[in-house]
């Protein structure tokens, strides 16, 4: 198999995303005063642990999951956990345990260029801005709002008694109800709410348990942000997901085709997943692979002799109503979405689908992290295990691959106690925490390597294998 570097293969996507994308539509239609449209999702790209979210169908929090859409007056709660909220261009926002957001708007303005405003109403929250041109971003707390610049990158930590702004770069205007303030990056203000009095600025950052995740994050999305510079699609978010989850490979008399690692001919997009309801749009797909945005927004899935399924780009982009793209090139259905109809009172909103058991690869102990063939990705941590092709075909040869890592034994017991918390999606015990896994780069028993450091991030959490029953399904090839 000739695989295309990730560079291009990114550069590639993008192009012909931007030849045919289409707005994400959802049930809002464009505003005659301002020419701004409410055809924007964003996109809950990394839930780790226990997290909620509220999707404005008036059912209050509900279990999140990975690859879940976000639409305007949406809320999301962490719980036990974190989360990672990808927009558009490639910026995201991330939320540590105990927090609150709510998006309050999000917008297309006539320009193309979009509008978000997120209201923190309780815990951490950080903010990194890749350098969009004319996108705009403001980040609510109490009485004051900031205006965050593209390029930015903030930490906010918010309670009832004050709040506590951390500007990693970038300049942030704050608007308070005294007057609009700017602050330089480099520079920690310590908000006091509940006399607005001046506020505090000190000339230094202190640290703060959960950096270390989100500077991994960070840089994550940046490499990939410069791969993706190359074109100017709109829609570069879920991208960088593919191109570390999987490469685009040439698949003989099927053309060029994107096939996620640890994957063989078997291997079925399109068997487990689920349905999450939304008000105006009815059911929306959300896969529970990581890279699984862009692929079930768009493009079409074909089956290759020999190969097995892969995905190929074009078409319009699909939003909420995305199941044309649960569509195969040769026009069969394969995933019908449940009754038409809004769920009834004690009904659920998320559908779990599992026509097929649900592989994962997981750290197997304190020194042994096992990839799964047909895990499609499921469970390996992001871009924390080097490049992952030679283990991909060493999992999909023998079944499994591993590589030796060195994580503590309460890591270890916490990836190992984690404990079911609704349909897709799992939650640690008590006690959830930051966690920093090691992973060496020497050859293991299996002949598997991992090409990197150290590395920081959160306790492990595995997706369910059986999340409640699968709806009936036209599934074919």
């Amino acid at each position: 198999m000739a695989s295309i570097p990730a560079p291009a293969a990114t550069a590639f996507v993008s192009v012909l995303l931007l030849a045919t994308a289409l707005p994400a539509h959802t049930s809002d239609t464009a505003s005659p005063e301002t020419g701004a449209s409410k055809i924007r999702i964003v996109r809950l790209s990394e839930v780790k642990g226990a997290v909620k979210m509220d999707r404005a169908i008036g059912r209050g929090f509900e279990p999140a999951v990975a690859n879940m859409p976000i639409v305007e007056k949406s809320r999301l709660r962490t719980d036990e956990g974190v989360a990672e909220v990808e927009f558009e261009d490639n910026s995201t926002l991330r939320l540590a345990p105990d927090s609150v957001v709510e998006f309050q708007q999000l917008e297309r303005l006539a320009t193309g260029a979009t509008a978000s405003s997120v209201h923190l109403l309780r815990g951490m929250a950080y903010v990194s801005l890749v350098k969009t041109h004319g996108n705009t971003f403001q980040l609510l707390f109490g009485q004051q709002t900031l205006a965050l610049e593209p390029g930015s990158h903030i930490r906010l930590e918010f309670n009832e008694a004050q709040a506590r702004l951390a500007v990693l770069d970038g300049t942030v205007r704050v608007d308070r109800p005294s007057g609009p303030e700017e602050i330089a990056k480099k520079k920690t203000v310590t908000f006091h709410l509940a006399d607005q009095s001046q506020p505090t600025v000190e000339k230094e950052i202190a640290s703060a348990p959960y950096d270390a995740w989100d500077q991994t994050a960070t840089g994550y999305h940046a490499r990939t942000a410069a791969y993706s510079a190359l074109s100017s699609s709109p829609y570069t978010y879920g991208l960088n997901d593919m191109m570390y989850y999987g490469s685009f490979m040439d698949a003989g008399g099927c053309g060029s085709m994107w096939r996620p690692y640890f994957t063989s001919a078997a291997w079925d997009p399109f068997s487990n997943g689920s349905w999450a309801f939304y008000q105006g749009a009815g059911y929306s797909w959300v896969s529970p692979y990581p890279w699984g945005w862009t692929p079930y927004h768009s493009g079409s899935w074909s089956f290759c002799p020999g190969a097995g399924w892969g995905w190929q780009p074009g078409g319009g982009w699909n939003g909420l109503s995305n199941a044309s793209s649960l569509m195969a090139s040769n026009g069969l259905v394969h995933l019908q979405p449940p009754s038409g109809h809004a769920p009834r009172p004690g009904e659920s909103t998320l559908t779990a689908v599992n026509l097929k058991p649900l592989v994962q690869s997981q750290v197997a102990s304190a020194e042994s992290f096992v990839f799964r063939k047909d895990s499609a990705g499921l469970g390996v941590p992001r871009d924390q295990l080097g490049k992952l092709d030679k283990l991909s075909r060493q999992a999909v040869e023998r079944g499994t691959a591993s590589t030796h890592i060195y994580l503590s034994v309460p890591e270890a017991m916490s990836a190992g106690r984690a404990m079911s918390a609704g349909p897709g999606q799992v939650a640690v015990h008590r006690g959830y925490a930051p966690s920093a896994y090691s992973f060496e780069s020497e050859p293991n028993a299996r002949g598997g390597s991992a090409n990197i450091g150290r590395s920081s991030g959160v306790s492990g959490t595995m997706p369910s294998r059986s999340a409640g029953p699968a709806p009936s399904s036209g599934h074919s090839k």
